[in-house]
């Protein structure tokens, strides 16, 4: 019963992505404006070294992962703060918490469909123009396969995060404020926007014991230096990542619990 209605909230979700072309499209010209920027950053940045290399990087490795981790950022981001916040100010989230699925899944998998459709409309595209312009860059075997299971924990560990972060709106009535250093936080330290190689080593360790790095490091890395990795090292760092996903779940599930009591509809 429970899996009939994940699947008719993910097809709902579905075709509400395809009701919204018109932002998708917008989404797609934002992208583009932001890696001709960063194209142009990295390229000042390179130019103003010595070396062709930076931290182990080439000016077109960086780019190459630049534009997978915007791509990424696509079926990545579902924008849950922000719902959660709306249908908690609205007073909406009363008839949320009467539908058959608990909140939290109700949540997921009406993002679900939203997000494969990101994946399909947009990842898959740019992957195949990176592959082709590259003439091979990216290593199709194994590590493709490591990719698609690290991105799908990563968007979970997304997830957890973002309704661990809407839960507080139960207190404040906003999370404007929360949200946006939520979001420079994880984008700068998951590498969506810089990657982790060029940190402080000492950063970098720290960065490490977070959950932040698992978003968009991890599964980058599947792509980027897929023959690097043995399968042992593959293993360890996907079950990494589940590891995460459960504590952060079962950390958002207490939290939600706990809070619950202090919801209110317009005061009342």
């Amino acid at each position: 019963m429970r899996i009939k209605s994940w699947i008719a909230l993910t097809r709902v979700s579905i075709m509400d992505f395809m009701q919204f072309r018109l932002s998708a499209f917008v989404m797609l010209i934002g992208n583009i404006i932001y890696l001709i920027v960063i194209y142009n950053l990295w390229k000042a940045i390179y130019a103003s070294v010595d070396n062709a290399t930076i931290n182990g990087m080439s000016f077109n490795d960086t780019m190459i992962y630049l534009v997978l981790a915007s791509a990424q950022f696509t079926f990545m981001e579902a924008y849950l703060v922000w719902m959660m916040s709306r249908s908690i100010q609205s007073g909406k989230i009363v008839l949320d918490l009467l539908k058959p699925v608990p909140y939290s899944q109700y949540l997921l998998f009406g993002l679900e469909g939203g997000n494969i459709c990101a994946f399909v409309v947009t990842f898959i595209p740019t992957f195949i123009i990176v592959e082709i312009i590259t003439k091979g860059y990216i290593h199709l075997g194994i590590n493709i396969l490591f990719y698609l299971v690290a991105a799908t924990l990563g968007m979970l560990i997304n997830f957890a995060i973002d309704f661990f972060v809407g839960t507080i709106c139960l207190y404040t009535q906003s999370t404007w404020g929360i949200n946006i250093m939520k979001e420079v936080v994880v984008l700068f330290l998951s590498g969506a926007t810089v990657p982790l190689t060029f940190f402080p080593e000492t950063l970098r360790k720290i960065v490490m014991f977070f959950p932040f790095h698992a978003i968009y490091n991890t599964p980058l890395t599947f792509l980027t230096k897929g023959p690097e990795l043995s399968l042992a090292e593959s293993f360890i760092m996907v079950g990494e990542q589940a590891a995460w996903v459960i504590v952060l779940i079962l950390i958002g599930k207490i939290f939600w619990k706990l809070s619950e009591r202090v919801i209110t509809v317009n005061g009342g």
